[in-house]
């Protein structure tokens, strides 16, 4: 399978449109062209799953570029897979896209017939600086039937090296006629995705709506990343919980039936994240603290002991995540988020004061709960504190755009300053608890426990350390 960023801009143009002259472009540039015929056939769920994310997947035949193409969208561009043509719907493309999907099944639904003129842009030294296309494009639905949608329209892809579209090519478009599209891409024209309507009946709904969708946006981008083997394990497992302390903070706003259940459904998916998530950074965590060593004092083959039952650990996990990803109990989780993006759980109207009063709930409780840790300084306690002042900030962060959002940001930031001190706190606990583990383990094989002993004192060092910083940063407050 190939990939590649794919960074364009599409162009409306009348009948009339005459493409201005490329020549000019850079100094000592030089254009090729070439005209080719090309038919895309693309595939979604009945119900435009797949678009609705603005993922799009494709059969193309023509002159050049046959294959099949999954593109997905990227903050800087698209990212385009591509796998040789075959008669039948690429298993691993379909697999990628199966979470997306629901699972359900993908199917032809229209084919786009394109004209295309392509024009590459080279600067003096060979390199592309730019690809202009003109198409005269066709659609029909992919059973023959219905009306054919036909239009003209310009689309720039941006070289390897080129950062933004020229602004001599942009300002000779516009010149000449053309319109940036509203359009995505042609299949966007052709079969628009279901929208996203904001809610609009309070400051306060907007902000709540608006938040919910991010987070539901980044499990869907996991989500797609995950089945690529990818690991963007982190922040998945973030968006997760910041899913379940809008729930739990903001919940008497919202409706207990639509929301029933799905805290736990989101805990139980984290947990399932974090599982790998841990053995990852405990890894990089222990291979420094090794490294960091006189080699006099690593006794043993301690790196390899570590890292071996860690790595076996985490393999295990990816495979328990995998599982958890094709259960229907996941499906039904990733289907009641996808409803919310159109269908927020509101049970009533939500005002702005209504989440000021939810976040500063939220914040009494976390500065309890610190209070209470720096009281007896257990580590149940600090663990405690660090849960507490993670629903403050993402209560904060929530409720930003519906109040003065200098108050808002001080508290975001002072309690992931908070965060931080107590993460390192739980860090050093957990990593003394696994060397004392590992230690007892390797102890009772016959290897020196000398190393071990070392990195558990220093774990608990640091873990002390940590524990005398939440302090300090209490004291500082806000």
């Amino acid at each position: 399978m190939r990939d590649q960023l794919e960074r364009e801009s599409k162009w409306e143009v009348d009948r009339n449109f005459v493409l201005p002259d490329l020549r000019d472009l850079v100094p000592g540039s030089r254009v090729e062209k070439k005209s080719v015929q090309l038919t895309s056939t693309y595939y979604d769920t009945p119900e435009l799953d797949l678009l609705a994310r603005g993922v799009t997947l494709r059969r193309r035949e023509g002159d050049d570029e046959s294959g099949w193409q999954l593109k997905i969208p990227r903050a800087e561009g698209r990212l385009e897979l591509s796998t040789p043509l075959t008669p039948d719907l690429p298993r691993e493309l379909a697999e990628i896209v199966a979470g997306i999907a629901f699972g359900k099944e993908l199917g032809p639904l229209t084919s786009i017939y394109t004209l295309r003129d392509r024009h590459k842009v080279f600067d003096a030294d060979g390199e592309l600086i730019v690809e202009v296309a003109e198409d005269i494009v066709e659609a029909t639905p992919a059973d023959g039937s219905g009306d054919v949608t036909a239009w003209r329209e310009v689309e720039i892809e941006s070289g390897p090296r080129t950062e933004q579209t020229p602004r001599p090519l942009v300002k000779a478009l516009v010149k000449a006629g053309a319109r940036a599209s509203q359009y995505p891409s042609k299949l966007s024209r052709v079969l628009p995705g279901r929208s996203r309507p904001r809610a609009t009946e309070s400051k306060g709904a907007r902000a709540v709506h608006d938040y919910l969708n991010a987070q539901i946006d980044a499990v869907f981008a996991g989500d797609v990343e995950l089945r690529r083997g990818n690991d963007p394990i982190h922040d998945t497992r973030v968006a997760t919980r910041r899913l379940r302390s809008t729930l739990r903070v903001f919940g008497p706003l919202l409706d207990r039936a639509a929301i029933a259940g799905v805290e736990d459904e989101l805990k139980w998916y984290a947990s399932v994240l974090g599982e790998v998530r841990d053995c990852h950074v405990q890894r990089a965590r222990f291979a420094d603290r090794i490294a960091a060593l006189p080699p006099e004092l690593v006794l043993g083959p301690v790196a390899a002991t570590i890292d071996g039952d860690l790595l076996a650990t985490q393999v295990r996990r990816r495979a328990d995540l995998t599982e958890a990803m094709n259960s229907d109990r996941y499906r039904a989780l990733l289907l009641t988020l996808n409803r919310w993006r159109t269908k927020p759980p509101f049970a009533e109207r939500i005002r702005a004061r209504d989440l000021v009063e939810r976040a500063r709930k939220a914040a009494k409780k976390a500065d309890k709960r610190l209070a209470t840790a720096l009281a007896d300084g257990s580590d149940e306690s600090l663990h405690r504190a660090r849960k507490a002042s993670k629903r403050a900030r993402y209560a904060a962060e929530l409720h930003r755009p519906a109040r003065k959002p200098g108050r808002a940001e001080a508290n975001i930031a002072y309690y992931k300053r908070l965060q931080k001190v107590l993460g390192d706190h739980n860090d050093g606990v957990v990593a003394a608890e696994f060397l004392w583990r590992t230690a007892t383990t390797a102890g009772a094989q016959g290897e020196n426990g000398f190393t071990f002993g070392l990195l558990y004192a220093n774990e608990k060092h640091e873990a002390e350390v940590a524990r005398d910083k939440v302090a300090d940063v209490a004291a500082k407050g806000r």
